[in-house]
């Protein structure tokens, strides 16, 4: 999948300057994580397991 037919998002904790923020999309198979700051960087894939335990470690915290 192209990184530009994602529909991305930003965290509901970004600054309403929009700075230091990364963003991501959800597909099917994986999850697309995006420096909002430099999209010439290329986006980064995350399995959606691999994600899920991400997620789950971050909101322990």
């Amino acid at each position: 999948m192209k990184t530009t037919e994602l529909d991305w998002f930003k965290s509901s904790y970004s600054g309403s300057q929009g700075d230091d923020c990364v963003e991501v999309a959800i597909a099917e198979q994986a999850v697309y994580v995006r420096d909002s700051k430099d999209l010439t960087r290329p986006a980064f894939a995350v399995g959606r397991a691999g994600w899920a335990r991400f997620a789950g470690f971050v909101a322990q915290r």
